[in-house]
């Protein structure tokens, strides 16, 4: 059992992985379409700032370890855990192939709630669904933390984008009216000029937000595969260099050091690795943005993130940055913006929670009819 501890917390360890770059484009890939940075540098831009954010906050670590499988009906040991992450893992891999912008956070979650629902022999009661709008601010329930939020951002996303475009549109009408040379400053090449230099602290901002909000999702995985190892005496008589695997958490406890600092370090590192193909679509293919724009989206989206990660509300960096880039767009001219690529990625994110969930169920189906659940 604990050999099976251990292989789940390095699959979640490369979930993370895989999870930093496949989320890469969603730091970076405005400032690399408006050139303000190359993808080198602006790929080391994200993964240091999704270290520093992921250093910062367990809200959301909590809600995934302890808000969304009931563990009065369903038994979350690590076979469980493990189904969840592959099939968050093969979904991921899968969008990533094909070069859309999915969301790694709902399609962990769609892996936790099929394979839940497969070990409680389809009792939909393995769920936390929360009736309760008071248990919103109780990291539990996936109607407030995951349901709610997951259709609130994108809307959220795109009209945030819109507003903050046409405050900086009006600030600059403002200053054009200013007397003397001060109106030079309204004009485009100093506007874009300024903005390429604020779009890197923007950007670093969502490099922040994305490891703040996503890198947490694993740190629950983590310390709800040690809560539910130790339950069943799994790491009963550890070695003492192991002795750090007793989580020490469980409910509304902390999550342990170790497991924040490790897996930062490795968001950090599967960001460094960069994801290309995503990249493309959400900073080239939708709508063609200057510096401004690339501001605004970037600012809009972190802004969600943040807010989001502070409640514990795990919400999808992918939602919240193509939306902004879409109300950024919208804002500029609603014919630029290229509706069949949204209309695919609209897709991506409609499946990818019954998607993951279902190739997690099989999964564990498959684990039960081998024995080895």
């Amino acid at each position: 059992m604990l050999t099976l501890v251990i292989v789940v917390i390095l699959a979640a360890l490369v979930f993370e992985f895989i999870n930093g770059f496949h989320d890469t484009a969603n730091s970076i890939a405005t400032v690399v379409a408006t050139k303000v940075l190359s993808p080198g540098w602006a790929v080391m831009l994200a993964a240091g700032m999704n270290l520093l954010g992921a250093l910062t906050g367990t809200a959301v670590a909590l809600t995934i370890a302890s808000g969304l499988l009931n563990t009065g009906v369903v038994d979350v040991t690590p076979q469980v855990v493990l189904c969840a992450l592959l099939g968050g893992i093969i979904w991921n891999l899968i969008t990533w192939w094909k070069g859309l912008p999915s969301s790694s956070s709902h399609a962990l979650i769609g892996g936790l709630c099929g394979a839940g629902l497969a070990a409680a022999q389809n009792n939909w009661d393995a769920l936390i669904w929360s009736q309760n709008v008071g248990d919103w601010a109780k990291n539990k329930g996936l109607l407030w933390k995951v349901f709610v939020p997951m259709v609130t951002s994108p809307v959220a996303g795109f009209l945030l984008g819109i507003v903050v475009m046409m405050l900086l549109w009006a600030i600059i009408a403002g200053v054009a009216k200013l007397p003397g040379p001060l109106n030079r400053l309204a004009r485009p090449r100093w506007v874009n000029a300024f903005f390429g230099k604020a779009q890197i602290a923007s950007a670093a901002y969502m490099g922040y937000a994305h490891g703040h909000n996503d890198a947490q999702k694993t740190m629950g995985i983590i310390a709800m595969t040690l809560i539910g190892a130790e339950q069943v005496g799994a790491l009963d008589n550890l070695p003492g260099w192991l002795s750090f695997l007793h989580p020490g958490t469980g409910g509304d406890q902390p999550i342990a050091l170790w497991i924040v600092l490790t897996c930062a370090v490795v968001m950090a590192a599967g960001t460094a690795s960069g994801g290309w193909k995503i990249i493309k679509t959400l900073g080239h293919k939708m709508v063609k943005l200057h510096p401004i724009h690339g501001f605004a989206a970037e600012t809009s989206s972190a802004t969600i993130l943040t807010l989001a990660a502070h409640f514990g509300m795990p919400v999808s960096t992918t939602h919240s940055i193509s939306t902004a880039i879409m109300g950024v767009g919208f804002a500029k001219n609603p014919r630029s913006l290229k509706f069949g690529v949204i209309e695919r990625i609209i897709w991506a994110w409609i499946l990818t929670i019954p998607a993951a969930g279902l190739v997690s169920y099989l999964i564990l189906e498959l684990f039960r009819m081998f024995g080895w659940t």
